[in-house]
Order: structure tokens, then sequence, then C-alpha cells
């Protein structure tokens, strides 16, 4: 079959249902996403006002706020806001924007005192965003002038489990409610209490979404990821999700191999019988891919740069009781996702090379094994035709879908696998 030429058809108005055809059709027919979504700078503007502009936008991990004073300065849909705590450790976010004359108050996360101030005129806020210093402004003269009508606009902001979220849509539901059943699903780790151990930030030469689709799906894994198979079999696969704007699979049991990269941890206390023994592998819509093990987590925060360029902020966490864990023993686990996370980055650097280069129309997905990115995708067009809705999940954890076979160890509030009684 011949190349496809230069195409001479009107771009397409992502805003409309007609341009998500493909995507629309159920799992057995649909297809992947076209190129444009990828390398196109329209759409990559557009994907920031309408997905990142009004989604629950993880910024950051909850204990990156600590000490108190501490300002976080994040991208949010293109429009710049500080996420820090007031007196009370209550959470509060603004406008990185003086409301004075708009001069940018804060470059970069820093740890500041009781006051935010602004470089240029020294205007100052405290840390619920109360305009509290105005220095020789009264003076020179004004009238009716009310410090109270020019606090900081505020940025709706939330905690989940280790998680930061901010959102710039205030009609926008709350974040347990955005991601439906996963707070119950990973109730029994109690992630609020794991701490940030090591981060590591790099940039990819590749679109957000290609690293988050990448994650979701294993078919991949024999050819891209040897080693992972060993520990992470295909046939261990199973589907993980319910109500909510999530895509998960889990691996169930993680097998160990001769190097112990997954027993050099001591797991966390209290877990059931299904947590103690499984890899929850987990893609929080839109920009989070989160892997929950027995003795550790890895976020992987994804910052999208341009469609070709993604900043992944990358930390492991570890529950408590491994504040004293060896370096030698993270290490071992520590190498181990790196190694991993450089294989990913290789393929989906040469995804987007691929992209970039012409010549590709949308492929059929693959039922059993990137089934999540359909979900993945459908999420995606809903946000960017407007539509705002929670999607339904599989109706329980213990059936064969899509080729898969039983879960043995299904989650515990699945359908005829009760949660415990406290």
């Amino acid at each position: 079959m011949p190349l496809p030429g230069p195409s001479i058809t009107p771009a397409p108005d992502w805003t409309s249902e007609d341009a998500w055809v493909g995507t629309r059709r159920p799992i057995l027919e649909a297809h992947a996403l076209p190129s444009e979504a990828y390398v196109d700078d329209a759409f990559f503007a557009l994907e920031q006002d309408r997905v990142f502009g009004t989604s629950w936008v993880c910024v950051g991990i909850a204990d990156e706020l600590d000490p108190v004073g501490q300002v976080l300065v994040r991208d949010l849909g293109g429009r710049s806001v500080l996420i820090t705590r007031n007196g009370n450790g209550e959470l509060r976010g603004f406008a990185n924007t003086c409301r004075h004359r708009g001069t940018q108050l804060v470059e970069a996360d820093c740890t500041l005192g009781r006051t935010i101030r602004c470089p240029y005129h020294r205007w100052g806020y405290d840390r619920d965003g109360v305009l509290v210093a105005t220095p020789q402004f009264a003076d020179a003269g004004i009238d009716r002038f009310d410090p109270a009508d020019y606090g900081l606009h505020t940025v709706r902001v939330e905690q989940w489990g280790c998680l930061l979220f901010a959102t710039l849509d205030d009609s926008a539901p709350s974040v347990p409610e955005w991601f439906g059943d996963l707070g119950q699903r990973l109730a029994g780790y109690r992630l609020a209490d794991w701490r940030s151990h090591q981060t590591q930030v790099l940039e990819i030469a590749a679109n957000w979404k290609l690293i988050s689709e990448n994650f979701q799906e294993y078919y991949h894994l024999r050819w891209v990821h040897p080693e992972l198979a060993k520990v992470s079999r295909v046939e261990d696969h199973y589907r993980y999700q319910g109500d909510g704007m999530y895509c998960g699979q889990t691996t169930t049991p993680i097998s160990s191999d001769e190097r112990g990269d997954w027993d050099a941890l001591r797991p966390a206390e209290g877990l059931d019988s299904s947590d103690i023994t499984s890899g929850r592998f987990i893609a929080l819509f839109p920009n989070v891919v989160l892997s929950v093990l027995p003795n550790h987590a890895v976020v992987m925060r994804l910052e999208p740069l341009a469609p070709g360029l993604t900043r992944e902020t990358c930390t492991w966490l570890l529950p408590p009781g491994s504040e004293d864990v060896p370096d030698e023993d993270f290490a071992v686990t520590r190498d181990f996702w790196l190694t991993i996370n450089g294989e990913d980055i290789d393929i989906v650097e040469r995804g987007q090379l691929g992209l970039q280069g012409g010549g590709y129309t949308p492929g059929r997905l693959s039922p059993r094994f990137e089934e999540p990115l359909h979900r993945f995708h459908n999420m995606l067009a809903d946000r960017m035709t407007g539509t705002h809705r929670i999607p339904a999940g599989d109706l329980a954890d213990d059936l064969p879908l899509h080729g898969t076979g039983v879960n043995p160890l299904p989650w515990r509030g699945a359908p005829g696998h009760p949660l415990p009684t406290p």
C-alpha cells in the first residue's frame, strides 16, 4: 500500500464528535488516535485549555509542602498557579499573579515566610491569599480602596492520598468523586502516610499521552521489557478499574526473581491478601502514572511542555517504618525501575518520531491488551468535546474480560468479595 500523501482536507474540529468517530466505536472496532493528537500545535493548545484547564491535574506529592511555608509553582492549562498551606496546615491555591499590576509573584518552588510578596512593588499576601501589605500605596492618596477586595484569586486544590491536585474548573466534582472507587481500592495501602524517598526529573522527547498509554498496556511487555516480564508476567495481568477517571491494571501475583528486585524493601503493614501479593498500575487522568507495590510506590507526574516534549517527575515513596532503609537496599529497587523507565523512554521517543514522520493512519486496538487505551482515549474525547462525565467501570474484578483469565485474588471490594469489617 503506498504511503498516504500530504493531507489536503481541512483540519478536524476537535471540539466536535465528528472528529472522534474512530475513538467512540466499541473496543472491538476502535482505532488508535490520529497523529495530530501527538504532533499538532493547534491540538496541543486546545488540549491545554480543554483537558488541563478543566481537569483535576496532579501538581505534586503532599510532602513537597514540608516544611511550613513551602510554595509550589505549577502550570495548569497554560496558567501559572501557586500551591501552599496556610498557618493551620490547610491547602491553598492561587493564581500566580499580583492583584496590583499582574506581576508574577513566585518564579519557582521555594520556602517563604508568612508573606507572599510581589517583587515589583512589594505588595504582600498572607498564605490565605489576603492582601496584608501595600507599601506607600495608601499614603499616596487613593479613594475607596479596600484591601479585602484585592486578595489573590483562588484555585481549587485537594489532597488525595499522597498526591496534590488542582483545577481551574469551579464546577468540577471533588477529587474523590473524580476518581470514583479508586480511593476504596487503594485504601488498604494508606498512601497518605507514605513519604517521598527520592525524586528524579527527566525531559522526554515524546507527547505526554504516549507516555501514559505505554504505561497502560502490557502488549509491549515481552519485547521491550524482557526482565520485567519475569516478575510481572503477561499471564498474571488483570483489569483493575471501576468507575472513575483512571485506567487500571494489576499484576497478581508479583513474581520474585533471582535478583530480589521486589523483595529488598519491607512491605507496608496491614495489607490484605490481595494487596500484599499484587502490583497496582494505574493511570490517573490526565497526568499521573502510579505504580503501587506492597513495599514501595512510584509516581510519575507528566507535564506537557510541547506536542513532542514532556517533563516527567518520578518520585519513589516508601511506607511508614521504612525511614531507615539502607541505601543499598533501596538502590536495588530504584535501579530496576530506572532500567524499565529507560526502555520505556526509548520506545515512546521512537513512537513520537514515527508519528512526526508522516505516513501514519490510525491502527486498530487489541481488546485484551489495549482496552485501557480505549477508555483513556474516550476520556480525552469527552474533555475535548465538553462532555463532562465519569466513565463506568468493569462489573467485577474476577470476571474474564477480552481473553484474560479470572483474577485469583480480586480486589476485596469486588462483588462477592466484600471489604473486611473493621
